[in-house]
C-alpha cells in the first residue's frame, strides 16, 4: 500500500515523540498485564493478528480506549500492519495520558519477517 507524503510526514512526526520497539524485543515488553493493541481495521484483524491481541481500530481509538484500557499506567504495546498507524496511535494514547506506551517498529509485517 502506498501512502501520501502528508500521511508519512504525520507518522514520522509521531515516531519522533514515541518509543518504538524492534519486533525481536516484543517479548521483553509484554507481560500478563500488557495490553497488546491491534489498531488495524477489523477486516485486517480478522485475517490474522498477534496471539492475545485486542482489536481497536485506529478510527475508534480515542472514543473507546477507556473501555479496554481504563488504567492509564498499565503497559500498552500498539501495532498495525507497517508501523505508521501504530505510531500515530501510540502518540494519541500518550496525548490522552497513557504513560507506558510503545509501538512495534514495522508493525505486524516486521514481526512476521522476524519469525521467518
Amino acid at each position: 500500500m502506498s501512502h501520501s507524503d502528508d500521511f508519512l510526514r504525520l507518522a514520522g512526526a509521531a515516531k519522533s515523540r514515541i518509543k518504538e520497539i524492534q519486533p525481536a524485543d516484543l517479548s521483553k515488553h509484554t507481560s500478563s498485564t500488557t495490553l497488546l493493541l491491534d489498531v488495524r481495521d477489523k477486516e485486517e484483524f480478522d485475517q490474522g493478528h498477534l496471539e492475545g491481541a485486542t482489536h481497536l481500530s485506529r478510527g475508534k481509538l480515542e472514543m473507546r480506549i477507556h473501555e479496554v484500557a481504563p488504567d492509564k499506567s498499565a503497559p500498552i504495546v500498539v501495532y498495525c500492519a507497517g508501523g505508521n498507524r501504530g505510531a500515530l496511535a501510540a502518540d494519541t494514547l500518550q496525548q490522552l495520558g497513557y504513560m507506558d506506551v510503545v509501538s512495534i517498529c514495522g508493525g505486524l509485517n516486521a514481526v512476521k519477517q522476524a519469525k521467518d
